[in-house]
């Protein structure tokens, strides 16, 4: 710039370039000094500040005033006091009180130790609820609220029992196993009233990840503790009932196994000393009840299922539906739809149609549902004024719940050759299955449809093999396997099926087809089958009759070493079918099959 104005002659020109520049100075120098006047009010502020804050701190100490982080600490060592904390835990407290007195309240320290202190002081350490153990009461509690489901009943008792005579029992650990619908999560419920313990809930549905049960260190940011000290805080108590729902259905993926993290949560022996991320120091959960509840005892892994004490709910009776239907569940939806008590009546014969052509299911969701739509149905019907009782009736149910829905009894109306009835077991309690063999002309092959898996269909291999075997003694053809095509087919296609059980349907389904002997349309059938003709125990004996029953069967076939399993099936089913045990193939083809001449 300097240079440019010594080349300029003009001594005009000369001028005006000076004066801009200097202009410009002026301005930046203006800048500046705004700037410095800015920083200047700032400084004085904050110091200002700090000075006032000394000051109040100073008054306050002089007053005895105990407001301000003074008079916060003088709290926390109250609270942290009166927490009952045992003597690791207390000094763990002091230590983090001392450092959250020495760090600046500005600190984003400050507020981690406050919150971690927060959680030490809120959790129950040795606060308790004296159990009221009265066997007659407690039974007549869950007597009230559950109808059926004895052995659960019989197994809370027997706890009981023996708490009130030794006064100190670690918590079992009972994982309550059975289809959605029976009752599982209130029955927990109702053992916390009879038991006159706090009760509390945590849902394990859709947990993957490790530090959900075990929290995060406190180094994160918005670090929490687990579930099971959130739940512990929540009880209020060291002696809740801790209802751990749905555990069958926790996963596990690259943030840890969070079923390995329970593991110590439900030993025994191990979770008087449970270590959460969080909190660091050990608690002692070994006074809690734990109650767990699963729909499939298959996902659970094997170390976390052996520390439980598994009881296995099936389904529910018709009889048993009726009774649940007309005590508990008609009653809670007429409460909730605004129903008085003598509005709306629904006969027995309507609720065991209802159960039997508008529901098919293990537990009573659907049923209370369909009572749901009943008193919604009078509920307008009442307002609208055209009637001031409802009573409804087996004859007019259809006008308030449409067509029925289900097929009740799905035994064939007629003896039929290659077709038998086997009995499943599903997630949703058991059902019935028919197995269909057709032949045609071929080279021996077999087809297996239905969507099959592999054990289902090496059962078939086996029945197939087994057959071929004893082919002259059950007067077939020797040389069927060259002169024929064998097709089995698994009737609903889309659902998938595996398991060893349908082994002696199968073969009895081929015998038939291949001798053109019919089987009787009342028998239904499970069991495994080996290549001897020898007939294995199966699973799930409970639910499988119970559909049977459903499906109007009335004479079971089931393998010889299942015959402990038929004193857990409800008497009013035992009494209507007539069992019969087996241990080969030959019995089961001698009470299946119907005398007829070989085709």
């Amino acid at each position: 710039e300097k240079q440019e104005i010594l080349e300029t002659t003009d001594i005009k020109e000369r001028v005006n370039k000076v004066i801009d520049i200097i202009h410009n100075e002026k301005e930046v120098l203006n800048l500046e000094k705004k700037i410095g006047q800015r920083v200047k009010r700032s400084m004085e502020r904050t110091q200002k500040e700090y000075y006032l804050r000394e000051q109040m701190k100073a008054i306050q100490k002089e007053l005895g005033d105990k407001e301000g982080k003074t008079g916060e600490i003088a709290e926390l060592t109250k609270k942290i006091e009166q927490a009952g904390m045992p003597e690791h835990v207390l000094k763990a407290a002091q230590k983090e009180l001392d450092r959250y007195e020495k760090v600046p309240t500005s600190s984003a320290e400050s507020a981690v130790i406050r919150n971690y202190l927060d959680w030490l002081i809120s959790l129950p350490w040795s606060n308790k609820t004296e159990d009221d153990i009265d066997i007659n009461r407690s039974e007549k509690i869950l007597n009230q609220d559950h109808y059926g489901l004895e052995k659960v009943k019989e197994r809370v008792l027997e706890y009981l029992a023996v708490q009130k005579l030794t006064n100190s029992l670690k918590g079992p650990i009972l994982c309550l196993a059975g289809p959605p619908g029976v009752g599982k999560t209130s029955l927990a419920r109702s053992i916390a009233t009879s038991l006159n313990r706090h009760f509390v809930r945590v849902s394990l549905g859709g947990v993957r990840d490790e530090s959900e049960i075990r929290g995060h260190r406190r180094t994160y940011v918005g670090a929490m503790p687990g579930r099971i000290i959130q739940g512990m805080k929540k009880a209020g108590t060291i002696n809740p009932v801790f209802l751990l729902d749905e555990i069958d259905k926790m996963s596990s993926d690259f943030r840890g196994d969070p079923s390995s993290a329970m593991l110590e949560v439900l030993d025994p022996e191990q979770n008087s000393n449970f270590s959460d991320h969080y909190i660091e120091e050990t608690y002692d959960l070994s006074k809690v009840m734990f109650i767990a509840t699963a729909n499939n005892l298959s996902t659970i892994p094997g170390p976390l299922l052996d520390r439980m004490e598994i009881i296995t709910i099936a389904g529910y009776t018709e009889l048993e539906k009726v009774h649940i239907c007309r005590d508990h569940l008609l009653p809670k939806q007429m409460n909730e739809n605004g129903l008085s008590k003598g509005v709306l009546q629904v006969r027995d014969d309507a609720i065991l149609k209802v159960v039997r052509y508008y529901t098919r299911e293990a537990g009573v969701r659907s049923l209370e549902r369909q009572m749901a739509t009943l008193c919604r149905k009078t509920a307008k019907i009442i307002v609208s004024g055209e009637k001031k009782r409802v009573i409804i009736t087996e004859k007019n149910i259809e006008e308030f719940l449409g067509k029925t829905r289900f097929h009740y009894g799905m035994a064939e109306s007629e003896d039929q050759v290659g077709v038998a009835t086997g009995l499943a077991y599903t997630t949703v309690g058991g059902d019935t299955l028919q197995i269909e063999v057709s032949l045609a002309p071929g080279k021996g092959k077999l087809v297996l449809t239905g969507k099959l898996g592999d054990v289902m269909k090496e059962s078939a291999q086996a029945a197939f093999s087994y057959i071929r075997s004893k082919a002259e003694e059950l007067g077939i053809e020797e040389d069927f396997h060259e002169k024929y095509d064998i097709h089995i087919h698994v009737p609903e296609g889309a659902v998938p099926k595996d398991g060893p059980s349908a082994g002696i349907t199968m073969a009895t389904a081929l015998v038939s087809a291949l001798s053109g002997r019919p089987i009787r349309r009342e028998v239904g059938m499970t069991g495994e089958i080996t290549l001897r003709g020898r007939v294995l125990p199966i699973g799930g004996l409970k639910e499988k009759t119970l559909s049977a029953h459903r499906a109007g069967l009335t004479k079971i076939i089931l393998p010889k070493d299942n015959e402990k399993d038929i004193d857990d099936i409800p008497e009013s089913v035992r009494n209507e079918l007539d069992f019969v045990l087996v241990s080969h193939v030959d019995e089961v083809l001698r009470h299946a099959l119907l005398e007829g001449e070989v085709q």
